[in-house]
């Protein structure tokens, strides 16, 4: 297979005479039935494609069919031309594979109305077998949402796979039908995204067969970002891009096109079963399980894309924060498929049960564990090293977040000795215990382009920064209280989330409390606070605070989005620098408008939360990070919280539901960003 970082390129463009004399996409004109594929690693021999062209089950006829290839970020050949016959099925003949090994082919229709577009991104995988409707159009546009623009879709190499590999995890292209992922029963009774997909698809077939001019005015402008669309899959891109925009009025036209009968019967929706109401948006998300997840803590993406967290607990255990088993580190595809063991995860090095601890070099996997231990391993999950290798090894306590400098050093909190380990260019032996004035249960790390290390502190409203070279000239800075997780974004400003906002009156812990002890004793107070109203989701308290390179703040007391933040955890930075965090005990995922975005609707400023995300398989999230496709991933670390804390008698049959359920994704909403996520956030190339 090639390498995930050879160039690719590859451009869905409606077939005209211009663009075949200039490769120029024209908006306008020619309406078409688009088949984008992208395989790669074609086998040496000539290759037939067959295919079929489907709207709402029923035949395309008479569309034209391209076949293009790429070389890299040139523009693309145009290799072989066909048409759908009158039962929409249609042959490419003797393919052949370019030096690359890049190809994918299109479709304009002739037999269909001419603002009717279709797609289907069908990954790495040459097939001799495809069918392209309405629900491939859904789950490509979904996953390639930030590589398309008008008919185009291009973008990093990288990130342009990954959406290609996601793809089939909502539908299969050989079939046109639902995907396996979504079909598993973690994702078709868990969560919407099955009727969201099959929604949007029979307003794809509403627009082209039984709905009026005026419906289809009104679906166009339904999903405008800027310029209204001149077809469905500019439509879908508006919609994939900004899935929060209209979701209200785009439900109301599905319900105008497919009308609820009268006795409560079936609609006579093409693609069963459908939403029933409204959504909150018409986001793709997909939950992963398996390798051992069970409690995920923090997110990291490496080189690759793929997925890794250090577990708080093993799954299949009645853990909580008085009694638990610990977990191990899991690895996930950039599909979602789990890489690491089941259950145990990766382990060794006496590592047992890992809270925010999970670091990525950009060769290395770095975990540090509620025990004290350390491990480190390769992208493979091989441990580089034994315990005893750490000369402070048996001498730290309860281990919190890992931070990785551009240099290569490595910083590790120490939560309840109140001081950093210290790793020179990553070496093992080298490692130093660093003691800095003002530390008080370190949390989260952060490394700048001047080499300065910043910390969070979980028992204070404390940021403290310094010079690696010179933590005697420690600075401190006033965030929310119980401030959790930091990120640099590519101005070099570092935001960090807080749980509790300005003044809230945080638990008294004794020093040097275990980690697993702070939880229960801030869960206890949280609880009756709650049980009166005080604390709600109507009157929520946490904030994201945003401090610049030389120390200022925009706003002092912290950003609560107009109190769309409900006891924060984990935040990170996209490419577009907009911020990305766990809304905790809100239970969703937000994004929130970064330092001078761009890409908003017009009077959105710095620190308004521009939506939360919410679904079935979102549980109590602590961390969320971008991958190279834009994708989101979410950490569901908590899901019922009395069999979190419920230490006298727990409902036996809800005792393994303390820990959160999977890893969940949310495909193509965020702008793609470098992984791994070493110092400023940066975009990829």
């Amino acid at each position: 297979m090639k390498s995930m970082n050879s160039s690719i390129q590859y451009r869905v463009s409606s077939l005209n005479l211009c663009s075949l004399l200039g490769g120029v996409s024209i908006r306008g004109g020619i309406a078409a039935l688009l088949l984008g594929t992208l395989v790669t690693s074609l086998p040496a021999l000539a290759l037939d494609m067959k295919g079929a062209l489907t709207l709402g089950g029923k035949a395309v006829p008479g569309a034209k069919v391209t076949l293009w290839r790429t070389a890299g970020m040139d523009s693309p050949q145009n290799i072989r031309e066909t048409s759908s016959d009158a039962e929409g099925n249609f042959e490419l003949q003797n393919l052949t594979p370019n030096e690359e090994g890049n190809i994918y082919y299109i479709s304009t229709a002739g037999g269909v109305r001419e603002d009717v577009a279709l797609m289907s991104v069908l990954g790495a995988t040459p097939l001799s077998s495809v069918v392209i409707n309405e629900l491939t159009t859904v789950a490509s546009v979904f996953t390639s949402a930030q590589f398309i623009d008008g008919v185009e879709i291009s973008g990093n190499p990288l990130g342009v796979r990954i959406a290609a590999g996601n793809a089939p995890n909502l539908v299969d292209p050989v079939t046109g039908k639902w995907g396996k992922v979504l079909l598993d029963p973690l994702n078709s009774t868990q969560n919407t995204t099955l009727a969201r997909l099959n929604t949007l698809g029979s307003m794809i077939v509403a627009f082209g067969t039984t709905a009026d001019d005026a419906w289809r005015a009104a679906f166009l402008n339904a999903t405008a970002t800027n310029e209204v669309p001149v077809n469905t899959l500019e439509a879908l891109s508006g919609i994939a891009r900004a899935p929060w925009a209209n979701p209200e009025e785009l439900f109301k036209l599905f319900d105008e096109a497919y009308p609820q009968p009268e006795d409560g019967s079936r609609r006579e929706a093409p693609n069963v079963p459908y939403l029933a109401y409204a959504p909150k948006d018409f986001a793709m998300i997909l939950s992963f399980a398996g390798g051992g997840i069970f409690a995920p803590g923090k997110l990291q993406v490496d080189v690759e894309g793929n997925i890794w967290s250090g577990v708080n607990w093993m799954p299949g255990s009645q853990s909580g924060v008085y009694h638990n088993i610990g977990g191990g580190t899991i690895k996930l595809s950039s599909n979602g498929t789990a890489l690491s063991p089941p259950i145990t995860g990766f382990t060794g090095m006496g590592v047992d049960g890992v809270g925010w601890g999970t670091g990525m070099a950009k060769n290395r996997v770095w975990v540090s564990s509620f025990n004290g231990s350390i491990g480190v391993m390769d992208l493979e999950g091989r441990q580089i090293g034994k315990e005893s290798d750490f000369p402070m090894a048996g001498k730290v306590g309860d281990l919190m977040g890992v931070g990785v400098a551009d240099n290569g050093d490595v910083w590790i909190a120490d939560a309840t000795k109140n001081q950093l380990l210290h790793f020179p260019s990553g070496e093992i032996n080298d490692g130093v215990v660093v003691n800095v004035k003002g530390l008080k249960s370190p949390f989260g790390i952060a490394i700048d382009a001047q080499n300065r290390v910043w910390v969070s502190s979980s028992q204070s409203n404390i940021v403290t920064r310094f010079p690696a070279d010179d933590p005697s000239k420690a600075e401190s800075f006033e965030v929310g209280v119980i401030a959790r997780g930091v990120a640099l974004d590519s101005k070099g400003n570092l935001w960090v989330a807080s749980n509790m906002s300005p003044g809230f009156p945080a638990p008294t812990l004794p020093a040097g409390t275990p980690v697993m002890k702070q939880f229960q004793l801030m869960t206890e107070q949280m609880l009756p606070i709650m049980a009166k109203g005080t604390i709600s989701a109507e009157s929520p308290t946490g904030v994201l605070n945003m401090i610049r390179p030389d120390g200022s703040q925009p706003a002092p007391k912290g950003f609560t989005g107009d109190k769309g933040v409900f006891i924060p955890w984990g935040v990170s930075i996209d490419g577009n620098d907009d911020v990305w965090f766990g809304n905790f005990w809100g239970r969703g995922v937000g994004l929130m408008a970064g330092d001078d975005t761009q890409g908003h609707p017009e009077g959105t400023k710095i620190g308004d939360v521009i939506h939360v995300f919410q679904s079935g398989s979102i549980q109590m999230i602590t961390d969320v990070v971008v991958d190279q496709a834009g994708n989101a991933w979410a950490a569901n670390n908590w899901n019922d919280i009395d069999a979190v804390v419920d230490n006298v008698d727990p409902a036996r049959a809800s005792t393994t539901f303390g820990g959160g359920t999977g890893i969940s994704v949310i495909y193509g909403v965020a702008s793609p960003v470098n992984a791994p996520a070493i110092g400023e956030a940066r975009k990829p190339k």
